[in-house]
């Protein structure tokens, strides 16, 4: 069942879509985040975003 309300389209992909991954244990951290919440690194990437097309 696919959701069709723009609104909570938006409010899902910010957050599956906007975060940061850990480049050393792949960890999910927020987007503000400076350190890896799990291995403590700073070697943080942003998650790549590729939207679908309907």
């Amino acid at each position: 069942m696919p959701v069709t309300d723009p609104e909570k389209i938006q409010l899902a992909q910010r957050y599956l879509l906007f975060v940061k991954i850990c480049r050393e244990c792949g960890a999910r951290n927020s987007i503000k985040a400076e350190r890896c919440r799990k291995c403590r690194k700073k070697n943080l990437r942003l998650k790549r975003r590729e939207i679908a097309k309907r």
